[in-house]
């Protein structure tokens, strides 16, 4: 006996296949719509987290900016307070600058001259006076300069010659000038004054 299918296989066949491949492609992009939405929340989750990271760091960051910004206000506080010590300190040490300037004139005062005027700006001073001669006011500068421990920086402003009258009839010849100087304060003078450190003995040499 011989059977005939009469069914249209070929068509059956190929409509498998078509559902087949339709399910595939399908499952497919499912799979890849779960691997990308998966990915996405990763992604999503990676940002959060690094934007949490961020806010915190901001935050901190202007704690910083607080606490910088005190900083800098208690250093500028502690230096306007160093300036006003320094100040005080500077007063009191310049209170008795006048009485050592006229301890040092007349201690370091050569004969033949004597002082007319002295003017004093802040430390530096202008001594104004007559000479007998030039080498007077040269003796004066070399003690002004080497003797004096507070007195510094002896400069010679102006010499002139002049005549200075004794009697109706007899004049001698004379030089009026003007030194500046500088005052050092009771620091710097006993800095200057102080003896360095002694030496130490030579070892004597070995036979």
């Amino acid at each position: 006996m011989i059977l005939i299918n009469l069914l249209p296989h070929r068509e059956m066949a190929r409509k498998r296949g078509r559902q087949r491949f339709n399910a595939s492609v399908l499952a497919a992009i499912a799979g890849g719509a779960l691997v990308a939405g998966a990915v996405y929340l990763w992604y999503q989750g990676a940002i959060s987290n690094q934007q949490e990271r961020n806010a915190f760091l901001q935050a901190e960051i202007k704690k910083l900016d607080l606490e910088i910004k005190e900083i800098a206000s208690l250093q500028d506080e502690i230096a306007a307070l160093k300036a006003r010590q320094q100040a005080v300190e500077d007063l009191q040490a310049d209170r008795n600058l006048p009485v050592h300037l006229l301890n040092e004139a007349v201690r370091q005062l050569p004969d033949g001259i004597y002082l007319k005027s002295i003017r004093q700006d802040n430390r530096n001073v202008l001594l104004g006076g007559v000479a007998q001669s030039n080498e007077r006011v040269s003796a004066l500068l070399r003690n002004l300069s080497n003797r004096s421990d507070w007195v510094t920086k002896p400069e010679l402003i102006e010499i002139v010659a002049s005549r200075l009258a004794l009697s109706p009839r007899e004049q001698r010849r004379v030089y009026d000038f003007v030194v500046r100087v500088q005052l050092q304060r009771a620091s710097d003078a006993q800095a200057a004054s102080a003896p360095g450190p002694a030496a130490k003995p030579a070892k004597p040499a070995k036979p």
